[in-house]
């Protein structure tokens, strides 16, 4: 099972009622933030998911809509009681930019890993999360990310018996160990099913609609996408500004098959984006405007 919550639907200001873009999702007691603007943390104590089992913050970039409220965050996990390591994922500059934030949080109680990624983070692994990543177009350096779950294969006791596999190994080729034995070699496949579907949640906020986008998110059960306008006569502005239209997120979603899409980072501008709703749902059916603290459990079917 994986709890995401959209934290609130905001874009480049907050304001008193609409808190800034940022996501987090949790699975067995481990959690990944994606993007920290200001008054992120005080999103996540309404959310009370708890601050200390953090274990990684992603950037989309370094616009400080995405990122300003990081120090403050950092310092209220120490609060919390956290020591192990907290990792942070972001595209190139990311050493740079949370050397300077930290001058004004410099003592925590727990180390910082740092991972840039300018290409494709490819299945950076932690606990039950396989994150990804994609290179997305914005006036700086951007990125995307996918965040799976995946599910463990089912033991076949019929495979194992028919190949005449020790019972004493099932164990250890369930939980995907290679054995080797007298010369043999015992690989999991030889015990175990075929892959079976996990659960995805892919993000993406601050780019124009590349066609790329739309491999990387296909067959999301849950696709959180920038929305900057809901009305089409903004066009050539968010052509000139690298933002996406209602119709454009739409139009992604429908072309990578997502099970739902979730519209988000709204301009200060677009004060009711309910109104606008029609124009993603024309397109793409189970379109949804993001709200603040609005939570999906998804769960593995059958």
């Amino acid at each position: 099972m994986l709890n995401v919550c959209l934290l609130a639907p905001g874009g480049v200001m907050p304001f008193y009622n609409r808190f800034l873009t940022s996501m987090v999702a949790s699975c067995n007691g481990s959690m990944v933030l994606v993007d920290c603007g200001e008054g992120t943390q005080i999103l996540l104590k309404k959310l009370k998911w708890g601050l200390k089992n953090i274990d990684v913050i992603c950037f989309t970039h370094y616009h400080a809509d995405h990122i300003a409220g990081l120090p403050g965050l950092l310092s209220t996990i120490g609060n919390s009681g956290r020591k192990e390591e907290l990792t942070l994922i972001g595209p190139p500059g990311l050493k740079n930019v949370v050397q300077g934030l930290l001058v004004i949080t410099p003592e925590l109680p727990y180390d910082i890993k740092l991972i840039e990624t300018s290409d494709k983070l490819v299945e950076y692994i932690h606990k039950d999360f396989v994150l990804n990543s994609m290179p997305v177009k914005h006036s700086v350096d951007c990125m995307m990310y996918s965040l799976e779950v995946m599910r463990r294969r089912k033991f076949d006791k019929n495979k194992a018996e028919s190949q005449n596999i020790p019972m004493k190994y099932w164990n250890r080729l369930q939980n995907e160990e290679i054995i080797e034995d007298s010369g043999i070699i015992y690989t999991p496949d030889m015990v175990l099913s075929d892959k079976r579907k996990g659960l995805k949640v892919s993000y993406c906020t601050d780019t124009r609609p590349l066609p790329e986008i739309v491999d990387f998110i296909k067959y999301s059960d849950l696709f959180i996408c920038e929305g900057m306008y809901g009305d089409d006569v903004y066009a050539q502005k968010v052509e000139d500004t690298n933002h996406m239209l209602f119709s454009e997120a739409a139009d992604l979603s429908k072309k990578g098959k997502v099970e739902e899409m979730w519209l988000t980072h709204f301009s200060p501008a677009l004060q009711d984006p309910y109104e606008f709703l029609d124009v993603a749902k024309n397109i793409f059916k189970n379109s949804v405007i993001g709200e603040e603290l609005m939570v999906k459990e998804l769960k593995f079917t059958d």
